[in-house]
C-alpha cells in the first residue's frame, strides 16, 4: 500500500499567521483588508439600490469573489500563513486597548479619545474616562471573537478560501450592516451573513473565555453565569456571548447607554460586577490572548485529528474550491 505525501499543513500555517500577528501586528502599508474595503466601496456605488435584493447581490458577489481568490492562491507557498496574518487582528486590537488604558491611567483623556476609533465606531467626544474604558473593553471582547477566533475557525475548516471569505463578510458588515435609513435594507444581507459566520465562533469564544478566566485571575463560574443570564439580552446574537462572558470572567458590568455617530442605543447590562476601570483593559487583553491561543490549539488539534481519520479510512477530504482533496487518501491496492 502506497501512502501519498501529505499536503502542506494548514494548521502550521495558521500558527505561523498567529505568531506573525503577535510579533508584527497589522501590515502598515497596502493592507489587503483595506484594499478589499476600497473595492467594496466602489462596487456599492455601482449596485446600490434601497432593497434587500441589491444588498444580497452586493454581499454575495464580494464574498464569493474573496473565496475564489483564496482558491486561486491556496497552493502558493506561504499563502495561507500570510493570509492568516493579514486577516487576523487580535494583536493590534489588544495593543490599542492597552495603550488607551495607559493614557487613561495617566489622565490623558484626549489621547485616549484619539485611539478609540481604532477599536470601535462610538463617538469618543461624548465619552468620559469611564465611558472610554467601557467602550474599549466591550470592543476588545467582541473582536476577540470577530478578529481572532472566527478567522481561525474558518481557516481551520477551509484554509485560505475560508479566511478570505470570512474577512470579506465581516468587513462588509462593518461597512453597510447598519440599521439606518441608507442601509436598513441594503445592508441586511451583509449583517445576516456576518451573524451566521460568527455564530459558532462566538460560542467557541465564550467557552474558551470560561476556561481561560482563571489564567488572568478571573472567575470561570462568573463567566458562565453571565453567559446564561445576560448574553441573550444583547441585540447581537454573537457579541452578547463574547461581552457577557468577558464581563463575568473579570467581575465587571458592561452595557448601558452607547453613543455612536449614527445615534444612541441603550444596551442591556451584562454581568453583575463593577464598571470597568482603565487597569481592566490590560486584564482583558491578557484574557483575549489566552482565548486566541486556546482557539488555535483546539482547532489545530481538531484539524489534525480529522485528517488522520481521513487518511486511515482512505476517504477524500472536502475542498471548498470545487474538487475533493485526495492528496491525503490512501491508494487502493491493485486488483488481481
Amino acid at each position: 500500500m502506497v501512502v501519498s505525501s501529505p499536503p502542506p499543513s494548514v494548521a502550521a500555517s495558521l500558527a505561523s499567521g498567529v505568531l506573525a500577528d503577535q510579533l508584527f501586528g497589522d501590515p502598515v502599508r497596502y493592507h489587503p483588508v483595506a484594499g478589499f474595503g476600497s473595492v467594496a466601496a466602489r462596487f456599492e456605488r455601482v449596485v446600490y439600490v434601497d432593497s434587500r435584493w441589491a444588498g444580497l447581490l452586493y454581499a454575495g458577489t464580494l464574498v464569493a469573489g474573496a473565496a475564489a481568490l483564496g482558491c486561486a492562491l491556496r497552493k502558493v507557498p506561504g499563502a495561507i500563513a500570510v493570509g492568516a496574518w493579514t486577516v487576523l487582528g487580535g494583536a493590534g486590537l489588544r495593543g490599542v486597548a492597552i495603550r488607551l488604558g495607559d493614557r487613561l491611567e495617566c489622565g490623558d483623556v484626549d489621547g485616549a479619545r484619539e485611539l478609540l476609533p481604532s477599536l470601535c465606531g462610538r463617538d469618543p467626544t461624548v465619552l468620559d474616562e469611564a465611558g472610554l474604558a467601557r467602550a474599549a473593553l466591550e470592543s476588545l471582547a467582541e473582536n476577540t471573537s470577530d478578529a481572532a477566533v472566527a478567522p481561525l475557525f474558518w481557516g481551520a475548516l477551509f484554509g485560505l478560501p475560508g479566511l478570505f471569505a470570512y474577512r470579506a463578510a465581516n468587513t462588509l458588515d462593518a461597512m453597510v450592516g447598519y440599521r439606518n435609513d441608507r442601509y436598513r435594507r441594503f445592508g441586511w444581507a451583509a449583517a445576516r451573513l456576518d451573524d451566521a459566520a460568527n455564530y459558532l465562533p462566538a460560542r467557541l469564544t465564550g467557552a474558551l473565555t470560561v476556561a481561560s478566566a482563571p489564567a488572568v485571575g478571573g472567575s470561570s463560574s462568573g463567566a458562565l453565569r453571565a453567559w446564561r443570564a445576560d448574553a441573550h439580552k444583547h441585540p447581537s446574537p454573537n457579541a452578547g456571548v463574547a461581552e457577557a462572558t468577558t464581563a463575568g470572567a473579570l467581575g465587571l458590568r458592561l452595557g448601558g447607554r452607547t453613543e455612536y455617530r449614527h445615534g444612541v442605543e441603550m444596551r442591556p447590562v451584562l454581568g453583575d460586577g463593577r464598571p470597568p476601570a482603565p487597569p481592566d483593559l490590560r486584564r482583558a487583553a491578557r484574557l483575549s490572548l489566552a482565548v486566541e491561543l486556546g482557539a488555535l490549539g483546539l482547532l489545530v488539534a481538531a484539524r489534525a485529528a480529522w485528517h488522520a481519520e481521513r487518511r486511515r479510512s482512505g476517504r477524500a477530504g472536502f475542498s471548498p474550491c470545487g474538487r475533493s482533496d485526495r492528496r491525503g487518501a490512501r491508494r487502493a491496492p491493485p486488483r488481481g
